[in-house]
C-alpha cells in the first residue's frame, strides 16, 4: 500500500511539467534552426561557387 501511495504521489506532481514543456519547445526550435541553416548553407555555398567560377 505504501508503494501505491508513493506512485500516486509521483504521478500527481506537476512541478517539472513546465520545465519539460520548455525543453520540448527548445528542442523544436533547435531542429528548425538546424534545418534552416542546412538549407541556407547550401544556397550560400552555391552562390559562392558561382562567384568563384566566374573569376
Amino acid at each position: 500500500m505504501l508503494m501505491l501511495n508513493f506512485l500516486i504521489t509521483i504521478l500527481n506532481q506537476q512541478e517539472g511539467q513546465g520545465m519539460a514543456e520548455y525543453a520540448f519547445i527548445l528542442a523544436l526550435v533547435v531542429l528548425a534552426t538546424i534545418a534552416g541553416f542546412r538549407t541556407l548553407g547550401s544556397a550560400v555555398s552555391g552562390k559562392i561557387d558561382g562567384v568563384a567560377s566566374s573569376f
